[in-house]
This record gives C-alpha cells, structure tokens and sequence, in this order.
C-alpha cells in the first residue's frame, strides 16, 4: 500500500487526480482509490511512474516505511507513553501519509532521550541505586551514520569501482598486500609507512602526520589490520572526493556525524580493497560461505569478512543478504546493519534470546541458531566472539580483564542452504527454532521467561499468589 507516497508525488508536482489520472492512463476514480490504500499500488502503475515521472522505484519501496514504523513503535514503547494505547496499525497509517512527520517525532524522541541523559545529576557512590546503568543518548552521531548506511543498503558502487581500479592500475599481489600498499603510499602520495612498538603509539592504532607524511602503524596490529589501515589511508589520500561527494548531501546534523561518515566509507572502500568484490562473491559460493575458509583464503579477520559480506548488493550480481550486529558484554550494540530484513533494536536493551550474546559463554566459537520473530519470520545466524586489535593478550596480572566483543550474522531462513554451518540443522524442525524479539517492550510474547520488562502490546498483570520464572510473563 503506497497510497500516501502517491499522494505526496502528485502533490509535488502539483497535478490534480484527473491530470495525473491521464497520464498514468487509469480513471481518476481508480486513483483516489489507490492514494487512499483502498487498492494496492500495482507493477503496471509503477513502471507508468517510473517511465512519466522519472521516478526512482526504489522510492516506492515499502522497506524504509517498514523500519520507520519498528522504529516508532520502539521509541512509543518508552513507559513515558505508558496509557497511551499506541497500536502499530495507527503508526503505520501516520507513515503512510506523513512519513516526514514520523521522522520529525523520531528525532524529537530522539532529543528527548539525549537531553534525559545529559541532565541527570552526578551518581552519589553512597545511594544503593548509583551503580544503575547510566542511559546512553540516542542521537548520537553515530546513529545518524548507521542510518546512512542502512539507507544506501551499505552498498556503494562508487568505493567499489575505486577498489577494482586500485588493484588493476597498480598490479596488487594478493601474496604480498601490505607490501603493496606500502610502496603504492610512498610512489603516489609521498607517504613513509612505519610500525612503531605499542609504547611509542601511546595506544592508538593509526596515526598520519600530514607535515612529515608519514604514517605509523601499531606492532599490536594483526597483517590483515596493517593492511586494513593501510588501505584506509589511501582512501583519505586518493579518493577524497568521491567519499566527500557521497556525504555531502546527507544532512547530518553534526560535524562528528559527518566526519564519522567518511571514516565509515573510508572502512568500506579498504574492505574492498582486501576483499574484491567478485572474487569475495564468487568464492562464498563456491565455499558456501565457510567463514573459516574465507578468512585464510583472503587473510582477514572474522570481523571484517563478515562485514564486506553485508555490502554484496550489486544489481545483477548480488550475494546473500545478511545482517550483523556487533555487541559487548553488556549487551551495547556498537554496529548493526539490517539486509536481511530483521529487525534490530535501536533504543535500550535487546531481546536477550539471539545468540550473539550465547557467544560470550564459548569464546572462540561459533555458535548457530534458528530464529523466529513474532511476525512468523525466521533467521539462520551464526555467532562468535572476537577480541578487539591491540586488546587481548597485552596486560598481564589480576588487574587484567579480557575484552571482547561478538559479531552476529545471519540471514532469512529462505537463504540458510547457501551457509555450510546450517549443514545438518533440520530447518523446519520446530523444536529447534527459538522465538526471539527485538526488545523486551515492544516483543507481542507473552509466554517468554526471559523477559526482563512488561510488553505495550498486553496489559501487565501481577498475581501475588503465583510466580512464574520471570515476573511478566503470563503463567501457562
């Protein structure tokens, strides 16, 4: 149902029903009908758009409506809106008609949240309750980045094509990919590239001092990491324009936004330097995605192969579509990328049922698991924990802690015969799905003993005289 969409278009072009009725060759009837969602928008009507119009299809495309909608429904879930009685079928016609006026409310509940957590008061070691869980603002730049990214699909032809003429112009070896970077920053941008020992680089990873052109790297960095960086300091250097082009017209509504988008596109555009893009895509068939092949294969991390495979959208020659979502231990998410249509939360904490935070209790090792989501639709996901570059192994003593981070990535369970690791799981076994959600306040469950907080969806009922394995949900 694109009904508000159309409305919108003929509204900016300031056409009336019966002129814009004419054009597409339908009754004006038929399009009040449409613009009204009493009738489906068809293929027919859309390729007339496309082709009188010169209309992008995918700005008809109900997936952006879809997240936008999930995202209200998670901000209204919030208890400040507790009474209030907000369904998903009110928000889904708000998005309908006024998709602007959905972003407007999202950005206010954003404000909203950031401004809640900017004004609390210092934590008093003496109060019990001070060592709560200090509530992180949600308009972060970062937020604005990953919003970026899911619109353009975290596809970008432009940092591929780049990739591909990098490897073509300068005859690249993949035996010896650090050393070709290397001499390629020296012969083209006048950079000297050193390692330096842990000490000297007083902790950062990465450092390029334009007046002296030079560009240290850690020792604590792995061969794929010196080559990750290494790619991502010609991206800055060499194609700057085109990474500039590509944010320019985003409005992010901060210069750290901004800048963190450009360090973003400069990760993409250096993944794709490691992993080309039709050699990666070919290979993942060929080895069914074996992640472990594939690692060894291009000498990457678990955590950059798992990324580079979520941006193999290219028309014509796409892969699987995954998601992945990076998370600590104390359940934050620091990336999330959405292909595979799952929902992801995006404000407080997450459901507790996907695996990616089973991973923790086997470091190392990857964990599988068969998902479903309230609206019937399930996932195959794979899971594992990875240490972050220069962390793990670097402090010895009590004092020392090991931190680690997990990488989930998964896809519709309609794709799982394309992943090796679902080799012998029965997929339409039951038993083995697990019933997940995106969070605690917006989940429909009832019946889960995992939930931490009463759900929008059902009125919370308490019996004094009966406890089940978790406080809100529904004794059975």
């Amino acid at each position: 149902m694109l009904g508000g969409r159309l409305r919108r278009l003929r509204q900016e072009r300031r056409l009336s029903q019966v002129q814009m009725a004419g054009q597409l060759g339908i009754s004006p009837s038929y399009l009040n009908l449409l613009e009204h969602n009493q009738r489906p928008v068809t293929v027919p009507v859309l390729l007339k758009l496309a082709q009188r119009f010169a209309v992008d299809l995918q700005q008809f495309s109900t997936d952006e409506d879809e997240r936008l909608v999930a995202d209200l429904m998670e901000a209204f879930a919030d208890p400040i809106f507790d009474g209030q009685a907000i369904k998903a079928m009110e928000l889904k016609e708000l998005v309908g008609a006024s998709p602007n006026l959905g972003r407007a409310l999202l950005a206010l509940y954003r404000a909203y949240r950031g401004g809640r957590a900017a004004s609390r008061p210092p934590v008093d070691p003496a109060d019990p309750a001070g060592d709560e869980l200090v509530e992180t603002p949600a308009g972060m730049p970062s937020e604005e980045v990953t919003d970026f990214i899911q619109q353009r699909q975290n596809h970008f032809p432009e940092l591929e094509a780049a990739a591909e003429s990098l490897w073509q112009d300068h005859g690249l070896a993949r035996d010896n990919l650090n050393h070709g970077l290397a001499e390629l920053l020296a012969r083209r941008f006048a950079v000297d590239v050193a390692v330096l020992p842990e000490a000297a680089m007083k902790g950062a990873l990465r450092e390029y001092n334009p007046l002296s052109r030079r560009l240290a790297l850690s020792e604590m960095l792995p061969p794929s990491g010196r080559a990750f960086q290494l790619a991502h300091q010609i991206a800055l250097m060499g194609w700057r324009p085109q990474i500039d082009r590509l944010t320019s017209g985003c409005k992010f509504t901060t210069v750290e936004a901004d800048m963190l988008a450009r360090v973003a596109l400069a990760n993409y555009f250096a993944g794709a330097v490691l992993m080309p893009y039709e050699r990666l895509l070919e290979a993942a068939r060929a080895t069914r995605h074996d992640v472990a092949v594939l690692q060894q294969r291009f000498a990457v991390s678990f955590e950059q192969l798992c990324h580079r495979l979520t941006t193999l959208r290219r028309p014509g020659a796409e892969g699987v579509p995954f998601h992945l979502v990076r998370v600590d231990v104390a359940g934050n998410i620091s990336k999330r990328f959405s292909g595979s249509g799952i929902r992801i939360a995006r404000f407080g904490a997450a459901c507790p049922r996907w695996n990616v935070y089973d991973a923790f209790a086997t470091p190392g090792l990857i964990r599988v698991q068969l998902s479903r989501m309230p609206d019937g639709s399930s996932f195959f996901c794979l899971a594992r924990t990875v240490d972050p570059i220069g962390r793990a192994g670097t402090r010895a003593g009590l004092s020392a802690r090991v931190s680690r981070l997990a990488i989930g990535l998964g896809c519709a369970v309609a794709h799982a015969r394309d992943i090796v690791h679902a080799d012998g799981l029965a997929l339409d076994d039951a038993n083995l799905v697990t019933p997940i959600g995106v969070s605690c306040r917006v989940c429909e469950r009832v019946d889960c003993h995992d939930r931490a907080l009463p759900s929008v969806h059902h009125r919370l009922e308490v019996d004094e005289n009966r406890r089940g394995l978790s406080l809100y949900a529904r004794p059975g």
